[in-house]
């Protein structure tokens, strides 16, 4: 039992997911339902979220496939309502969904597109995590880890609606934190670094991926995230709250 355990540590949780379509998103979800999650996939495009659950349950695992825009209140509704009629609560949120930006300097950009970065990373990420608090509150407690960046913690050239949504997602993270804390569901940042994505190659056209630094950058593939996402969601209740955790660089 206790062999069986380790080699599921999620048994029995369910787990929420957005931007599960592809990339990072999609990573997680399949690592989560191969941990013994049930997982619900959510995402704007409904393809590609269809082949992630899809490509779960072929695998073995348990999982549904929402379509869901996270900037959309009653969409974000919903998402958690189908999650929780189809598995009986959460215990797992994966803020993840997000967009890149124009990848334009500030008086270049176009103000249309600067809003609707904001309004997916930051207000989308605070509309999930309203939504969903009180089911987590149900379970007697959860995790919530929010897909945090660089661009948050540092200024870059060319990222200002990203990197803005970013920093207000990593104060949102630690505000959740201590509304959180005496509920028992901790809320932590997991920072990536640059990650073969899509949104990586958006902001590869920004000034901020031509600093000499970026040289000894770790490029990572979204599976390289695995390790530490499983940490994040495996902690004992009243574990690391309030938190950022980063994968940024590797020592050669």
């Amino acid at each position: 039992m206790e062999h069986i355990e380790m080699q599921r540590p999620l048994q029995g949780k369910v787990a929420l997911i957005t931007g599960a379509g592809r990339g990072i998103g999609q990573a997680l979800a399949q690592a989560y339902a191969a941990a013994g999650a049930a997982v619900c996939c959510a995402a704007r495009s409904q393809a590609e979220v269809q082949a992630t659950a899809q490509a779960i349950e072929a695998a073995g695992g348990t999982a549904l496939a929402v379509t869901a825009d996270v900037s959309d209140e009653a969409s974000v509704s919903r998402m958690v309502d189908a999650a929780v009629t189809a598995f009986g609560g959460l215990d797992l949120l994966v803020l993840n969904a997000g967009i890149a930006g124009d990848g334009k300097a500030v008086e270049d950009s176009e103000p249309a597109s600067w809003r609707a970065t904001i309004e997916v990373n930051l207000i989308g990420s605070y509309l999930c995590a309203r939504a969903a608090i009180p089911a987590l509150k149900r379970r007697g407690g959860g995790k919530i880890i929010t897909i945090g960046s660089g661009a948050g913690h540092a200024g870059s050239a060319g990222v200002s609606a990203y990197g803005c949504s970013k920093a207000g997602l990593w104060m949102l993270t630690r505000v959740l934190a201590r509304e959180l804390a005496s509920s028992n569901i901790d809320v932590n940042e997991l920072v990536p670094g640059p990650v073969a994505t899509s949104i990586l190659a958006t902001q590869a056209a920004g000034a901020h991926l031509k600093s000499p630094s970026m040289g000894e950058e770790w490029f990572k593939t979204p599976e390289d995230l695995l390790p530490l996402a499983m940490f994040l969601a495996t902690q004992p209740a009243r574990g690391p709250t309030g938190q950022s955790f980063g994968l940024l660089r590797r020592e050669v």
